[in-house]
């Protein structure tokens, strides 16, 4: 029986809204005076002792259906949390989490957490996701829990009032003033609207509201999967958290060193090698494409694409692109080889003043919410205050790498943002874990893997030799094989494992949504 792919958020791509089919409110959890241990509050480095953290770690979920189109084995509930856990007395939030109880109690070996990527990736559905893609061996052993990080979809959402324009985040060089009014207001917005609680939505407070949901659950320790940012999460977990860290998972790695302005940066340098590829590729398919029989033809007619777009906008799904579109339009693709060569085959045509449409693609989706996302990177990570230092930066990296430079290193509404807190978390540590990579991934590249790969020290890293795609649980039989045998017994590789890839990455990569705004 063929897996059935597990479909990633795109990293730091934003979904907002509530999770289709989960419009039920679920039952709020209750006090109570369950022995669940609590959170360990003094590894968390919050200021404060674990007593005071009892009554959050030990209600008692009140489960219930989560939706007439969810199915009924699926339940929902709500916990409260504090929103501030260095005063866990004060304002509390919403966490809205689900689970799927093991068919196979006797076989029982604990719970395995989930998240989707994002950030802003709503998790409740996750573990339906993961019923339908893992074998039963895997299945088996766990209870699979979902959950809507804080600030996302039923979990206290952020919201800050923005508009389908506000939702296109990373821009070109060409419009930066334009660009960083844009930062400015989206930054005003959040904080007119969510100011109180902009400060608290971090990667470190929902691992916290996930050691609660542990305690809630009465686990001394929790399994994970997560995949694109939920590899972030899972890692900040395992710092915060080394002792109750049990099976970790992390699919499609991203460096926390490079949270967040940083993974948009490497996206340049790493897109112009997957350009390189794509020319040698498709000149090797001339006869089926038709862009050049040599890889510097095959580049030619991209940047021609690009040249006639800019003096004349090629009109394209609809949508009018000039040179910036096209470039932002195909990144993406050039990882994917034939599905690229199929894009600027399309692209050509319609510069030619053929109607084109896009190689399979689907309906657009609506305008993604990017509040929750905007919120979480702005509060995680490092961000240059002084505008001008992205303008100088997108100007030297436009050169430096022309096909994505200057959206990579442009302008964001973090230039704008109160700071944070608390600093984010430096990850070091020797925790078991398993990483699984795609060699030729879009929005985590391979580098980016290996960089976590160093900073998780115990954990062991199985790469997919020419593996295409975001997401790689469930595509590839020989990464497939180490995961379950991972989660099943608790046994990690005696070694780093390399595998083939067999095609399973690339329509892995296909089932993916359109990119989201910050995708």
């Amino acid at each position: 029986m063929q897996r059935r792919p597990l479909v990633p958020l795109l990293a730091v791509s934003v979904m907002a809204a509530l999770a289709p089919g989960l419009a039920a409110t679920p039952a709020t959890a209750s006090p109570s005076a369950s022995t669940a241990p609590s959170a360990a509050a003094s590894s968390s480095s919050v200021p404060t002792e674990a007593g005071a953290l009892r009554p959050y770690t030990r209600q008692k979920p009140v489960w219930g259906r989560c939706g007439g189109n969810t199915p009924a084995a699926l339940q929902c509930a709500t916990l409260k949390v504090p929103l501030d856990y260095r005063a866990p007395g004060g304002k509390k939030i919403d966490i809205a989490i689900s689970r799927l109880r093991t068919s196979a109690p006797g076989k029982r070996h604990g719970v395995l957490l989930s998240n989707p990527g994002g950030p802003g990736g709503p998790g409740l559905e996750m573990p339906l996701e993961l019923d339908e893609a893992l074998p039963r061996k895997v299945k088996e052993r766990y209870d699979l829990i979902g959950f809507d990080p804080r600030g996302v979809g039923r979990s206290t959402p952020v919201q800050c009032g923005l508009d389908a324009e506000d939702n296109t985040v990373l821009r070109p060089l060409r419009t930066f003033d334009k660009n960083a009014l844009w930062a400015k207001s989206v930054a005003d917005k959040c904080r007119s609207k969510a100011g109180d609680t902009l400060p608290y939505i971090t990667t470190r407070n929902t691992a916290r509201d996930m050691d609660v949901l542990r305690a809630v659950l009465g686990e001394r320790k929790i399994s994970y999967y997560g995949v694109s940012y939920g590899t972030a999460l899972g890692a900040v977990y395992t710092q915060m958290f080394p002792r109750r860290a049990d099976r970790f998972v992390l699919d499609s790695a991203v460096d926390p060193k490079r949270a967040w302005r940083g993974m948009f940066q490497v996206w340049a340098p790493e897109a112009e090698r997957a350009f390189q590829r794509w020319t040698k590729w498709t000149a090797a398919h001339d006869a089926t494409y038709g862009l050049g029989d040599t890889p510097g033809a095959v580049s030619k007619s991209f940047w021609d694409v690009v040249a006639r777009a800019d003096r004349d906008p090629i009109e394209f799904d609809g949508v009018p692109l000039d040179g910036a579109g096209v470039r932002a339009l195909v990144r993406r693709d050039f990882y994917t080889v034939r599905d690229a060569a199929e894009r600027v085959v399309k692209l050509k045509e319609a510069a030619g003043g053929r109607t084109a449409n896009g190689p399979d693609d689907p309906e657009p989706p609506a305008e993604d919410d990017i509040s929750a996302a905007v919120t979480v990177m702005c509060a995680d990570g490092p961000w240059p205050r002084d505008p001008e230092t992205y303008h100088r930066d997108l100007i030297r990296d436009a050169v430096r790498y022309p096909l994505y430079g200057d959206f990579a290193s442009g302008i964001m509404p973090c230039a704008f943002w109160d700071k944070p807190v608390e600093p984010a978390t430096a990850v070091n540590n020797e925790v078991p874990a398993l990483i699984v990579q795609n060699e030729w991934d879009s929005q985590t590249p391979l580098v980016t893997a290996r960089a976590m790969h160093r900073q998780l020290k115990g954990s062991r890293l199985v790469t997919v030799d020419e593996g295409e795609g975001h997401g790689v649980y469930s595509t590839n039989p020989c990464a497939d094989s180490a995961a379950d045998s991972y989660l099943a017994t608790g046994r990690l590789p005696a070694a780093d494992v390399t595998c083939r890839a067999t095609g399973g990455e690339r329509r892995a990569a296909s089932s993916l949504p359109a990119p989201g705004p910050l995708g």
